[in-house]
């Protein structure tokens, strides 16, 4: 003890001169976590992705990949899915977050009614359109009581099924994380300029938006994320084989069904790379759109 308690004031003092917290000392099993879950099997990924099994070169897979229209076609319609599902749950969050960053009467039972379907889970969200958008759902049922239509809507099976899985199960964290980037706007800015004379679109366009950027853009990235690796949607209210053959699908057929895990590996490192470059645009354009902070809650 006589020898530990020195050595204990030396560290604290030394790390004191740096300007570092021994706070942060509490981030190293947190750091040895991500390294042993996150970053040691991305890096066994890329390696595997360079051994391709028929062998030509490390670089072999991802030459085969894009020379083939069938595997490169999984790109778009991964992107044609992933982008407009982000694009439409934040845009659709960003109104409603904004009628309910109030307090008001029922705000909470309206707030848990929007997030109720994290509780589904993806595969009840599809068991859910397969029986309402089905051939025989209540939907089609309804257009063809009525005669709107003379044969069912084809609105599962294709992309729109995907989408609107997509939609479902994304809102509620779009939701949810704009919502607590409004609620950390300081409100008195909308009223100082009401009463310089802005009216409701102008202190939105001018106030609200512009110190809502950065949420809207890190909103935005994990929505897009999210929605990038769909797997299970595409292969339950999609068709897989054709229109909703999306990465993860490609990924999947690659590892277990042709067992070419570097083949496998080498579609993984590129859905990264995707996701990265996507990533990249949208903090540039976050970047470029205000460089300040929301404050509060917000910031």
């Amino acid at each position: 003890m006589a020898t530990a308690q020195p050595a204990t004031l030396v560290l604290r003092h030394r790390l004191a001169e740096r300007g570092i917290d021994r706070v942060l000392l509490l981030l190293i099993p947190a750091v040895l976590v991500l390294l042993a879950l996150f970053l040691y099997p991305m890096l066994y990924g890329v390696g595997l992705s360079l051994q391709p099994r028929a062998g030509g070169g490390m670089l072999a897979n991802y030459q085969a990949f894009f020379l083939d229209s069938y595997q490169s076609g999984t790109i778009w319609k991964t992107m044609r899915l992933a982008l407009p599902a982000a694009l439409i749950n934040v845009g659709a969050a960003v109104p409603i977050a904004y009628r309910l960053r109030g307090r008001f009467r029922g705000r909470r039972l309206l707030t848990a009614i929007l997030v109720l379907p994290v509780t589904l889970g993806t595969v009840l969200v599809a068991d859910g359109l397969l029986r309402y958008l089905g051939p025989k759902g209540w939907f089609n049922r309804v257009l063809l009581d009525l005669g709107i239509v003379d044969e069912p809507v084809r609105l599962i099976y294709n992309y729109w099924g995907v989408l609107f899985s997509l939609l479902i199960t994304g809102f509620p964290f779009a939701f949810l994380l704009v919502l607590s980037y409004m609620s950390g706007i300081d409100p008195t800015l909308e009223r100082a300029a009401a009463t310089l004379g802005a009216g409701p679109w102008q202190r939105v366009r001018h106030i609200t938006l512009p110190l809502l950027a950065p949420g809207l853009a890190t909103t935005f990235i994990l929505a897009f994320v999210l929605a990038f690796s769909v797997f299970p949607s595409a292969n339950l209210v999609g068709e897989p084989a054709n229109e909703t053959r999306v990465m993860a699908i490609a990924a999947y057929q690659a590892a277990f069904e042709k067992y070419d895990y570097s083949m496998a590996a080498t579609i993984a490192v590129l859905m990264g790379v995707f996701e990265l470059l996507v990533i990249a645009l949208v903090l540039l354009w976050r970047g470029r759109f205000y460089t300040g902070t929301t404050g509060g809650k917000g910031s």
